[in-house]
């Protein structure tokens, strides 16, 4: 409810009967000078932003989009695709694990989400970096019999294969919470109608569950998104040139662009990671379309909305 001063002005003999009214809106000087105040902070900032010299926007310029850091920019992009999309799908199945009715299912699922958790990714990427020191072969067969099929861990280990590894089994623990809380946040009603019209438990989840799980699934997963695209930086201390491996090999041969440099990798991840925001916004916005009458407009029909108020505002003024 909007705070309005009504004032009651009589009428003259000459005018209309009953007293003329005017709503005026009350007056807030605080956020004014609040407003002020931050303008004058930001203002200083950005001054201080472009005029420091020590920041060499030149170089800045110079590096941007060098091959070399397009490069580690292809890098970084490959590893947190791979990695969500493996993560998410790991994620999936542990917590299915975790409603299980089976207890070896949700023991083992909790046991693995524990633990990936506790260990920090920069420890998970390290460990599986040296593997190969650990177990020179990788086989399937039977427990304490014979091996159908024996894997070179050495040949399989790449840089690649190690950092997207790393990260998905870390990944896949918290997503797996996030399903599992997106899950349980479905209405009880939604699961018994779902067993009533007699599917399979796997058609219940797919078409019936889980799409209304992703209201809530979707906001926390692009926020675990963006951390792990933060989180592929990781991945040059297993011998990934990616964006910021680059940038960190770049500074050691130029030590006078550091700063420049880290600029470049703080641009990009903002980059990317505003492009990672955007589409959150409308894939949110698609899976509440069940929830809301009418969905939250988008920020291009704010900004045409507020263009056609502009326009009739001025040619109120303009009549006048």
């Amino acid at each position: 409810m909007t705070e309005s001063l009504l004032l009651s002005a009589p009428a003259g003999p000459s005018g209309p009967p009953g007293p003329a009214e005017r709503v005026l809106p009350l007056r807030r000087p605080g956020r004014w000078v609040a407003g002020v105040v931050v303008l004058v902070l930001v203002s200083q900032a950005a001054h201080g932003l472009i005029t420091n010299p020590f920041y060499q926007w030149d170089r800045f310029t110079y590096w941007f989009a060098r091959p070399v850091i397009l490069d580690g920019l292809l890098i970084t992009l490959q590893v947190a695709a791979y990695s969500a999309v493996l993560g998410l799908a790991g994620g999936i199945l542990l917590a299915l694990g975790r409603l299980s009715g089976s207890p070896v299912l949700r023991s083992v699922s909790w046991t693995y989400i524990w633990l990936l958790r506790s260990v920090p990714l920069i420890v998970v990427l390290l460990f599986l970096y040296n593997l190969s020191a650990l177990y020179p072969t990788l086989s399937i067969g039977i427990p304490f019999g014979p091996a159908f099929l024996t894997f070179d861990e050495s040949r399989l280990a790449t840089d690649m294969a190690v950092a997207v590894v790393g990260l998905s089994l870390s990944e896949a623990a918290y997503a797996a919470e996030i399903v599992r809380a997106g899950v349980l946040s479905v209405d009880q009603g939604q699961h018994e109608a779902a067993a009533a019209l007699g599917l399979p438990k796997r058609y219940q989840f797919a078409r019936i569950v889980f799409p209304q799980a992703l209201r809530s699934i979707v906001p926390s997963y692009v926020n675990q998104l963006i951390g792990l695209l933060k989180a592929t930086s990781l991945v040059f201390y297993v011998s990934l040139l990616d964006l910021f491996g680059s940038v960190q090999s770049l500074a050691s041969t130029y030590p006078g662009d550091v700063v420049p440099l880290l600029l470049v990798a703080t641009v990009w991840y903002v980059i990317l990671t505003s492009l990672v925001s955007v589409v959150q916004y409308y894939v949110e916005r698609y899976y509440a379309r069940g929830a809301l009458r009418t969905p939250a407009p988008t920020p291009l029909q704010r900004a045409r909305a507020g263009l056609i108020d502009l326009r009739i505002r001025y040619r109120k003024e303009t009549a006048r």
